[in-house]
């Protein structure tokens, strides 16, 4: 593998470390800095997410049309050096309003999912790309066992060792990307910058008008509302229905993100080779019915990691989907098309951790009339079978063509 696409797979892998380092320690400093009970920081840590996901909604297209303009090897580079300045800040935060500031300033640097994304596109054949999109995938599925891991036993030495931890792995990426990133957009391919284009709402509506792309931007907006269930309220709902520490939550999430690697880097491509696109989205939607509702309901901790793996199977959903939608574009708009992918997901994760997290407050509060910690996972389920129902009314415009 070329050392520009090793150091694509380290900066998603990275993005995820970054995460899920974080993601065991955030009921423990949400109760720390706010003085809150578990339902309340439940509630604040619903802010936080949504707050991220509104920055990385709003600026994704811009970052990735920036990227399709001057290069994607300044805009990786720059994006992951806010980033490491991002997590000092968190680190040294007192207060929920700098961790609230730390979450602006990292949703907007996080654009580096999407033009990661767009130069894995740009070095690879059309044909490989659902397969190539499975790595990257598969790099954010590495980072998601090594993450919560060493987020878990960080969280031993103080809430904010996870921070300092991933403020060090992005300054490491960047002197990596300074050495290895070659850029693939030459001068003459560069493609002018469109605001009207740049933004989430106008760059949608430009892609929406290409055959069937509307209909699977919406499967994959749903899709990434309901997955969104897992980063929302995992750490709280493994307090709460398993009386879970830190470092079993960190565990959890590592057997998650081995599972959701494993699936990507090796399941994926031979799924495709028999299913395709279309038939692997199918399979990825059974597998996340059938789990949704048995980690909605299962009582024993151990019956939830035992589904773990099954759960990672939902991860070929937006690789396939991806795969689709980029045959569909040119070469030179590949950033634009993953800056609004990255925007689609941002969407569902500004508005699916208050969904979530009220969710899940209103069923374990004090007095609340029913103790359900698992109901977010059933609110899962519905949007699952609500994105079922998209998909199967969509047609690929080859399919259409050839029976006229």
């Amino acid at each position: 593998m070329r050392p520009a696409a090793l150091f694509i797979l380290a900066t998603v892998m990275i993005d995820a470390m970054g995460i899920g380092l974080i993601i065991p320690v955030m009921p423990d400093l949400i109760e720390e800095v706010r003085a809150a009970d578990l339902s309340q920081a439940a509630l604040w840590g619903g802010v936080l997410a949504t707050t991220f996901a509104l920055m990385q909604f709003l600026f994704s297209p811009l970052v990735g049309s920036l990227s399709d303009r001057f290069g994607r090897r300044p805009i990786l580079l720059i994006s992951l050096t806010v980033m490491a300045l991002d997590y000092v800040l968190m680190a040294l935060a007192g207060s929920v309003w700098l961790l609230l500031l730390g979450r602006v300033i990292g949703g907007i640097s996080a654009a580096t999912a999407a033009t990661a994304s767009a130069y894995m596109a740009d070095i690879s054949a059309p044909k490989d790309r659902a397969a190539n999109f499975g790595l990257v995938g598969a790099g954010f599925g590495a980072g998601f066992v090594l993450g919560p891991v060493a987020g878990g036993f960080l969280a031993e030495f103080g809430t904010r060792a996870p921070f300092w931890a991933a403020a060090m792995l992005a300054a490491s990426n960047v002197a990596f990307g300074w050495f290895v990133l070659k850029e693939t957009i030459a001068p003459e391919n560069a493609r002018p910058l469109a605001w009207r284009r740049a933004n989430p709402l106008g760059a949608v509506k430009h892609l929406g008008e290409l055959p069937g792309i509307k209909r699977l931007l919406m499967v994959y907006f749903l899709y990434h509302l309901a997955f969104a269930v897992y980063p929302s309220v995992w750490s709280f709902f493994g307090k709460a229905q398993f009386d879970w520490s830190p470092s079993m939550i960190g565990g959890s999430l590592a057997l998650f993100g081995l599972s959701m690697a494993i699936v990507q880097a090796g399941v994926i491509r031979p799924v495709l080779k028999h299913l395709h696109e279309r038939g692997t989205v199918f399979v990825g939607f059974v597998f996340s019915v059938v789990t949704f509702f048995l980690i909605a309901t299962v009582t024993s901790g151990t019956a939830v990691l035992i589904l773990t793996p099954m759960a990672a199977i939902a991860g070929v959903i937006p690789v396939a989907l991806q795969g689709i939608m980029s045959q569909a574009v040119a070469q030179n708009a590949q950033g634009e098309l993953h800056g609004v992918l990255t925007s689609t997901s941002a969407l569902a994760m500004v508005i699916a951790p208050l969904a979530m997290t009220g969710t899940f407050a209103a069923f374990t509060a004090p007095g609340a009339a029913l103790y359900f910690p698992g109901a977010p996972f059933l609110l899962s389920l519905l949007l699952t079978l609500i994105a079922i129902s998209v998909f199967i009314r969509w047609r690929s415009p080859s399919a259409d063509s050839s029976k006229t």
